[in-house]
């Protein structure tokens, strides 16, 4: 099975609407994946921002299931490829996590960037639909790249 785990701080804003997104462009085959999320500092059992929830609407998904969780060495040892929205969450889970250190990436390292994911929380709407945007383009330009991670 492909797996993919997203990852940001709180786990309400980036790496679900990561994860909507993600599953939008797999909805063929979502059988044949395993996508969550999960935050670095995230409180469990949260639901998604709301503003990340109206922008993901917006664009004709739901996350009105989701629940934040925390990263723990079992959720991480699960996945396949571990993306994070940012370099400090890449570098802080391969220090604190080795044993899956060579499975972490920053998200935009997938089109052959370096940059973080600008977080939206605290932001008017339009910053979550730029946000959302930003992170749908990764997505798809870097599909192949998550494909061929996530399947290792």
């Amino acid at each position: 099975m492909l797996s993919v785990l997203f990852i940001c701080t709180a786990n309400i804003c980036r790496s679900p609407m990561a994860m909507a997104i993600f599953r939008s462009k797999v909805v063929e085959k979502i059988n044949d994946w395993r996508i969550e999320s999960a935050g670095t500092w995230a409180v469990d059992g949260e639901p998604a921002h709301p503003k990340t929830r109206q922008v993901i609407s917006e664009l004709g998904m739901n996350l009105d299931e989701h629940r934040s969780q925390s990263i723990t060495r079992e959720l991480l040892k699960s996945f396949n490829l571990i993306l994070t929205m940012e370099q400090g969450q890449k570098e802080a889970i391969q220090v604190e996590f080795p044993e899956v250190a060579k499975r972490v990436y920053l998200i935009t390292e997938m089109i052959g960037g370096s940059y973080n994911v600008l977080d939206p929380v605290g932001g008017p709407i339009e910053e979550f639909r730029i946000t959302a945007s930003e992170m749908d383009r990764l997505l798809t330009d870097g599909f192949e790249k998550i494909v061929e991670l996530a399947s290792k």
